[in-house]
């Protein structure tokens, strides 16, 4: 590995290592109740994770006893962790499937039979919102399954995603805070969204939604999405509107954010800089499409160089691709791939880019790559093996053209998420 690669995936490391639930959740776990059980429901991606500090928490640290201490965790496929008395699932993410659709029915279970003198500790993180599917009365599991995949395909942010899902959902939307009702709730979130909105993260289960059917309906609109039947009906459905604020199941609710990207980006600016290195830090909550913002961070290294800046480039956030091609790919990839384009093998720049639950797009396999490098060989090894990154762009096939080159990142499932990490060296 070349110093500037190993530079590169320190710092992704970095961000990793501050965002996962064995630092950032135990000090914000609470207490027991006095009499009550400790009932534990989790999804996401760090879900797996969250239960073992968990675990290790209240049965090693507090010496609680197991039969005070229950619950499910429900997380993606590759990113379980075997409990020791909280059952964990694997489900279906980004296109839920019939695992998450029992894992959540069991959620749903628990927390309809939790009492007043229970706890309930909601543990949140991203890809929730796929890994809890409980469809709302009248729509199929195949139903919920072809409006993800069309919302993913278009173009839409996590925060219009996530409003359409809310609204078909019967645990979503502050709806998992109502079916707990009177227990006390506590929710501890990793946010992996722009702008840490609880009511976005995981689809907000135990807060209060300011999104109604109407913004449900527009985004389906504005997308011009071809969803079935049975999905218009429950988008015009009263019964379907969410929880909003005031609403007596909110009265004894606690959210704490526990990691969020900020404070990932943070350590590793400082990381940046105590190696000698600058740094421009461009925000933890980058939105838009890969290959347009991977454009605009070129200009800026391109900029660095011509002022002979030794730096780094960071950004996090979370970018979206519009799908026109049949090729393999995330975000990360794509945007690697179009800032390759755009630096044209210019000298001294390299870069990373990759998510930091360890899996970028593709198939929603534990093994697809988290991004990619690129550097100044790397368009010259392109034309070597007869590859034109034009073409592998317009294919929305980034994981095809970095895997002939041997430039992925694949660290496997980190089991935590904080979105999008990308890193642009600069130095000469």
């Amino acid at each position: 590995m070349s110093p500037s690669r190993d530079l590169l995936v320190k710092l992704y490391e970095a961000a990793v290592a501050a965002a996962h639930p064995s630092v950032c959740l135990p000090p914000a776990l609470p207490a027991p109740p006095e009499h009550g059980r400790v009932v534990v429901l989790a999804a996401g991606k760090a879900a797996g994770a969250t239960v073992e500090a968990v675990e290790a928490h209240y049965l090693d640290k507090l010496r609680l006893p197991k039969d005070r201490l229950t619950g499910i965790a429900v997380t993606r496929h590759g990113h379980g962790r075997k409990g020791r008395v909280i059952e964990v699932v694997e489900a279906g993410h980004p296109v839920p499937d019939a695992a998450g659709l029992a894992g959540a029915e069991k959620t749903l279970a628990l927390a309809d039979a939790a009492g007043p003198d229970d706890l309930v500790l909601v543990l949140v993180s991203g890809g929730a919102s796929a890994n809890w599917i409980a469809p709302a009365e009248g729509i199929s599991l195949a139903a919920k399954q072809a409006v993800t995949r069309q919302l993913l395909r278009c173009g839409a942010t996590i925060g219009e995603i996530n409003t359409v899902r809310k609204h078909l959902s019967r645990l979503k939307g502050g709806r998992l805070a109502a079916r707990a009702h009177p227990a006390r709730v506590v929710t501890l979130a990793i946010s992996d969204v722009p702008g840490d909105d609880p009511s976005v993260i995981g689809s907000g289960p135990t807060v209060p939604d300011p999104t109604t059917l109407a913004d449900a309906r527009a985004i389906v609109a504005r997308y011009g999405l071809d969803v079935p039947d049975e999905i218009k009906a429950a988008l015009e459905n009263p019964a379907n509107e969410t929880p909003k604020p005031g609403d007596p199941a909110f009265a004894d609710l606690d959210y704490q954010i526990v990691s969020r990207p900020q404070d990932a980006f943070e350590q590793v600016e400082a990381a940046v800089r105590a190696s000698g290195l600058d740094c421009l830090l461009l925000g933890d909550r980058l939105e838009g499409e890969a290959r347009t913002v991977a454009a605009q961070h070129a200009a800026i290294a391109k900029e660095f160089v011509a002022q002979h800046r030794r730096a780094v480039i960071l950004s996090g956030g979370e970018l979206t691709v519009t799908l026109r091609g049949k090729g393999r790919g995330g975000p990360n990839q794509e945007y690697v791939l179009a800032l390759a384009a755009a630096l044209d093998g210019l000298s001294g720049v390299a870069a990373l880019a990759a998510d930091t639950d360890g899996i970028d797009g593709g198939g929603g396999k534990a093994d697809d790559p988290a991004g990619a490098f690129v550097d100044e060989t790397t368009l010259a090894r392109a034309r070597g093996l007869g590859l034109d990154p034009a073409a592998f762009l317009a294919d929305n096939d980034s994981t095809g053209f970095f895997e002939r080159l041997g430039d992925l990142l694949r660290p496997g499932p980190t089991c935590t998420n904080i979105n999008d990490f990308r890193a642009i060296l600069v130095d000469r």
